[in-house]
C-alpha cells in the first residue's frame, strides 16, 4: 500500500512523540539521581554506603526486568498500552519516593522499591525503539536513531548541570528552595530540595502520558517505506484484562507482520520470509553491552581519577567534572547529527568499528606514562575517610554536600592505595584529550549499535528483541562500576585502563568476524541491494 501523505505527517507525529518520550525520561532521571545520596542520609542513618550502592543499582535492575516484558507487550496490543502503563508506574514510584520520609522505620527500604519502580518503568525504552524501527523505512532508520539518541543525551546533560548547580547551591532553584521547603501537613507532603526534583519528574510523566494518549497512533511501514499492517494494528481488539494470558500463548507461535509472506530476490526466485541471523543478534547485543559497560566505567572512574590524580578537593571534583560531563553530552549531541550524514558515506558498520578504535585510543592515552608520582596523602594527616572499595563509596563522591568544610581535608592519593607509591600520574593533557576521545567514539558506538541491531531484525515486531537490548545495556549499568571500583581501587589506573583497552580489542575483533552479517534482513534476503 502506497502510504499517503495524511499518513506519513501521522507517522513522525507519534515518532516525534516518542522523541519527546525518550528526552522526558532522561531528564526525571538526570535531575533527581544527584539528590539521592544526601536524602538517603536524611531519612535514615542506617543507611551506608553499601546499601547506596544497591539503591543505584536498583534502577537499572528494574529496567533488566521490565524490558523484555514491555517489549513482548508491544509486539501483540497497541504500543500506547505499554508506554502509558509503565509511565504511570514512574510517576507512581517518584511519588513514592516523595514520601519514603513517612514511615517510623525502614526508610532505607522504602526508598530502594522506588528505584527500582522507576527503572522498572524505564523498561519502555525497548518499546520507544521498537516502534521507532517499525515506523521508518531503512533509508530513515539511521536518522531516526540518532534523533532518539540526540533527545536522551540532552535531558542527561541536565544531570551534571544539577550536579554542578547543587554544588554551587546559590544557582539551582531545588536547593534555593532548602531542606525544610514547604509541607502540606493534609497530604504530609513535604517539597523540599529532595523531593522537588522527583515531583517534577513526576509531572513530567503525566505531561508525557497525555501526549500520548491524544497524539500517538500505531503506524508500520516496511523497508522500502510502503504502509503495512501490524498484527497490533487494531486496538480494542482484546481487553486489557486478557493481555497477559494472550502474550503467553501467542509467544510460542512465528510473527506475521505484512501483507507479503515472501520476498523476491534479484533473479525472480521466491524466498521464504527467512529467519533472524540469530548470530547477528547476539554479537550486537554483545556490542551493546560494551558501548554501555564503558560509558558506565568511564563516568564511576571519573570522580576518583581527579581526586587521586590531581588532589582536587571533593568540590572541585564535582565542579570541574559536571563541566566535563556537560561538554561530553554537548559533543555527544553533536555526534549523533553527523553521523546521520556520515553513515550515507560510509555505512553504519564501518562507523560502529570506527568508532570503538577512537574508543581504544583514548583509553590507550589514559594509561599513565612516565615517571612523575601523584601526590601523596599520608596518613598523618589524620583523614578521616577510608580508601573507595565499593560501587557505593565511589558513587558518594557525587553526592558529598559541598556546603561541609573542606578546608583541613587532606587532598592527593590516598597511601590505602598501594599503587599510589609506584604508579605515574596522569596528565592532565592525556586526561582532556582522552576525555574528548571517548565523547566522539562512545556515541557513535551507541546509535551505530542498535541502528544495526534494528536493520538486523527485519519486519517482524522488534519489541522482545529491543527488550533484550536494553537489558543487555542495563547489565552493563551494574557490572561495569563494580568492576571498576573493585580494579582501580586494588590494582590502580594501569591495570583499570588496560583491561578496559582489551575489553574494546576483543569487541572489535567481533565486529570484525560478523561484519559481513550485519546486514539488514531485507538485504539478506535479496529484496533491497545494499
Amino acid at each position: 500500500m502506497i502510504e499517503t501523505q495524511e499518513h506519513y505527517k501521522s507517522r513522525w507525529r507519534s515518532v516525534r512523540i516518542l522523541y519527546l518520550t525518550m528526552f522526558l525520561s532522561s531528564v526525571g532521571f538526570s535531575i533527581v539521581i544527584m539528590s539521592i545520596w544526601p536524602y538517603l542520609q536524611k531519612i535514615d542513618q542506617t543507611a551506608d554506603a553499601s546499601f547506596l550502592g544497591w539503591v543505584i543499582a536498583s534502577y537499572s535492575l528494574g529496567q533488566m526486568v521490565a524490558s523484555p516484558l514491555f517489549g513482548l507487550w508491544s509486539n501483540y496490543r497497541p504500543r500506547k498500552e505499554p508506554l502509558i502503563v509503565s509511565i504511570s508506574i514512574s510517576v507512581a514510584a517518584n511519588c513514592l519516593y516523595a514520601y519514603v520520609h513517612v514511615p517510623a522505620a525502614h526508610n532505607k527500604y522504602y526508598m530502594l522499591i522506588a528505584r527500582g519502580l522507576v527503572g522498572f518503568g524505564a523498561g519502555n525504552v525497548a518499546v520507544v525503539r521498537s516502534y521507532i524501527a517499525g515506523a521508518t523505512s531503512l533509508q530513515e532508520r539511521t536518522n531516526a536513531m540518532a534523533n532518539t539518541s540526540t533527545c536522551q543525551a540532552l535531558g542527561f546533560i541536565l544531570g551534571p548541570v544539577h550536579v554542578d548547580a547543587y554544588a554551587r547551591a546559590s544557582v539551582t532553584c531545588f536547593a534555593l528552595i532548602g531542606e525544610q521547603g514547604v509541607t502540606w501537613d493534609i497530604i504530609r507532603l513535604q517539597v523540599n530540595m529532595y523531593t522537588a526534583p522527583v515531583l517534577l519528574a513526576a509531572f513530567l510523566g503525566i505531561l508525557n502520558i497525555i501526549l500520548i494518549l491524544f497524539i500517538l497512533r500505531e503506524h508500520r511501514v516496511d523497508d522500502l517505506g510502503r504502509q503495512c499492517k501490524s498484527v497490533n494494528f487494531r486496538e480494542g481488539t482484546v481487553s486489557l484484562c486478557g493481555t497477559l494470558s494472550i502474550l503467553i500463548l501467542l509467544a510460542w507461535y512465528p510473527y506475521r507482520v505484512c501483507p507479503s509472506k515472501q520476498y523476491k530476490n534479484t533473479d525472480g526466485l521466491q524466498i521464504p520470509e527467512g529467519s533472524i541471523d540469530q548470530v547477528a543478534v547476539v554479537a550486537t547485543n554483545i556490542v551493546f553491552f560494551v558501548v554501555l559497560f564503558i560509558f558506565a566505567v568511564y563516568e564511576t572512574i571519573l570522580t576518583p581519577l581527579t581526586m587521586d590524580m590531581y588532589a582536587w578537593t571533593q568540590e572541585q571534583a564535582v565542579l570541574y567534572n559536571g563541566i566535563i560531563l556537560v561538554a561530553f553530552g554537548v559533543e555527544a549531541v553533536l555526534v549523533f547529527m553527523g553521523v546521520k550524514l556520515l553513515s550515507k558515506k560510509i555505512g553504519e558498520r564501518a562507523i560502529l568499528l570506527g568508532g570503538f578504535v577512537v574508543v581504544w585510543v583514548g583509553f590507550f592515552i589514559l594509561l599513565p606514562w612516565g615517571n612523575q608520582l601523584p601526590k601523596i596523602q599520608w596518613e598523618d594527616l589524620h583523614n578521616s575517610s577510608t580508601p573507595n572499595t565499593t560501587f557505593g563509596e565511589i558513587i558518594i563522591d557525587l553526592w558529598t554536600s559541598p556546603r561541609e568544610d573542606h578546608s583541613e581535608q587532606p587532598t592527593g592519593c590516598p597511601i590505602e592505595q598501594a599503587w599510589c607509591l609506584y604508579t605515574p600520574v596522569i596528565h592532565l593533557a592525556q586526561f582532556l584529550t582522552a576525555a574528548v576521545l571517548v565523547g566522539l567514539g562512545y556515541p557513535a558506538c551507541n546509535v551505530m549499535s542498535y541502528t544495526l541491531y534494528s536493520k538486523v531484525l527485519g519486519p517482524k515486531p522488534q519489541g522482545v528483541y529491543m527488550g533484550w537490548l536494553t537489558t543487555s545495556g542495563s547489565a552493563a549499568r551494574i557490572l561495569g562500576p563494580v568492576f571498576i571500583s573493585h580494579v582501580y581501587t586494588y590494582l590502580g589506573p594501569r591495570w583499570a585502563m588496560s583491561l578496559v583497552c582489551g575489553i574494546v580489542v576483543l569487541t572489535i575483533l567481533l565486529i570484525g568476524a560478523v561484519y559481513k552479517r550485519l546486514v539488514a534482513f531485507s538485504v539478506r534476503y535479496g529484496r533491497i541491494q545494499e
